[in-house]
């Protein structure tokens, strides 16, 4: 409390105002033990030169000499220096927030800008000018998707990303909606023959991720046939658009939505990020979030101005179109400059090397003896490998050798013991992929010499 002005008399009279007892009764709803009921765990205040001692000492322990293997929704691609020089020009970097920075025209260009390319990236009529991120932009997919259809039943693929499906569950779990997820294939993609079953003509939407949690490409024309013949709408969503370089975009999708953060917005420990969302021109008018149009002023010269909605008619509680009444403007002018600096060409050269160095990874790893590729669809940058022995041992060993070697996947599917979700972008280097391989091999030998022993015991 002693970084507050308010005195004990002040909050004893807003405590009452409430109609509370006390401060305890109004966090109550906070589990008693994740209360922070002691002192921070810090040390006394520094001077300065301890303080900058300090930060250069967790510099050279930070993680940027790790080889990082991870993805799932977070990608390291590399940032080009001239993004930040531009970013932080004053006339992006408002005193204002980082994504409500709509106030000049320089930022409406950008935002328009930014809508034009991620149209053309996803191959729709329309884009807003972003969201907050991936997650959120989903969950407004679905709730545009009932408010065009007026049903309320949801289907997700168990394929989707499994914070996206957490997200989703928590907008709609007072609203009466019914959320069912259907499995995946064995061939990591989602099973067709559970989608047909799922879907009925009180289904709103079907939600399926491509590549998906999995790395897996999906058959959008399969997906896309499924879903149509019950009337519902189909959202398609993207959390690694680098993959649109290369993949064909899921025109058959009704609204496409996803993460922007590959390009040009740092992994940052998980934010702040850029969601997107893009649909055809006859559903502009449930579109959420803003859009910026092109028009002339009074002297015929161009112009930008928010259109269609302004943001006070979003904040109208269960009357909104979208409580998302604002934008990434900031992270979106990264990802715009990105695109801008990379160009077609460079977007898509860049995708072909994630792909060569993912399928020369998967390759290697499956060969490794015990190790195994369990799901054989086509993949982009990530793809899934089934350890010879016990993953968390084997990521343990990698760590020893500075390499984060993936995500263990029995976290969010308790089936998947022991397999690890890999992703490959063009910051692994040949050398290091090298490394992790000869780590697996290494790691396996003790393993394929158990099994020998207990063959020749048997």
């Amino acid at each position: 409390m002693r970084y507050l002005p308010n005195s004990d008399s002040d909050r004893a009279a807003m405590i009452e105002a409430i109609g509370k007892k006390s401060v305890d009764e109004l966090f109550d709803q906070i589990p008693a033990d994740l209360r922070l009921r002691d002192r921070l765990n810090l040390p006394g205040p520094l001077s300065e030169p301890e303080l900058l001692e300090f930060f250069e000492q967790a510099s050279r322990e930070s993680a940027r000499d790790y080889v990082s293997l991870l993805g799932a929704g977070a990608y390291a691609h590399y940032r080009p220096v001239v993004i930040d020089a531009l970013i932080l020009r004053g006339e992006f970097l408002t005193s204002y927030t980082p994504y409500q920075a709509e106030i000049s025209q320089g930022n409406l260009q950008a935002m328009f800008e930014f809508q034009t390319l991620i149209a053309q990236l996803t191959g729709m009529d329309v884009a807003n000018s972003s969201l907050y991120d991936g997650s959120t932009a989903t969950n407004e997919a679905v709730l545009m998707a009932m408010r065009l259809t007026h049903r309320d039943r949801v289907v997700v693929a168990r394929t989707v990303h499994p914070e996206y499906r957490q997200v989703i569950a928590t907008y709609v779990q007072h609203q009466g909606v019914e959320v069912v997820e259907t499995p995946y294939a064995p061939s990591g993609q989602i099973d067709l023959a559970a989608l047909e079953a799922a879907v009925d003509d009180q289904t709103a939407t079907v939600v399926v991720q491509s590549p998906n949690f999995f790395g897996a490409l999906e058959n959008w024309a399969a997906v896309a046939e499924a879903v149509h013949k019950c009337g519902a709408l189909l959202v398609s969503v993207i959390t690694e658009p680098l993959s649109l370089a290369l993949v064909r975009p899921p025109i058959e999708a009704d609204i496409i939505c996803g993460e922007a953060q590959s390009f040009g917005v740092p992994v940052a420990f998980g934010g702040p990020y850029v969601g997107f969302l893009a649909t055809r021109e006859r559903f502009i008018r449930q579109m959420p979030g803003r859009l910026v149009g092109e028009t002339k002023d009074s002297q015929g010269r161009r112009g930008y101005c928010l259109t269609l909605a302004t943001r006070e008619q979003h904040i109208r509680r269960e009357k909104a179109t979208s409580n998302i009444c604002t934008s990434q403007s900031l992270m979106a002018l990264n990802a715009t400059i990105y695109m801008c600096l990379l160009g077609k060409s460079g977007i898509r050269a860049l995708a072909e090397q994630n792909l060569a160095k993912a399928c020369y990874a998967a390759d290697e790893l499956g060969k490794v003896p015990g190790a195994a590729i369990p799901f054989r669809a086509p993949h982009f940058n990530e793809f899934v490998v089934k350890a010879p022995g016990d993953c968390g041992e084997l990521l343990a060993a990698l760590r020893e050798e500075k390499i984060i070697g993936g995500l263990p996947l029995e976290r969010f599917y308790p089936e998947l013991k022991d397999h690890i979700l890999v992703c490959v972008t063009e910051m692994v280097s040949r050398r290091a992929l090298d490394r992790t391989i000869e780590v697996w091999h290494r790691f396996s030998r003790p393993v394929t010499e158990k099994v020998a022993d207990a063959a020749a015991v048997g």
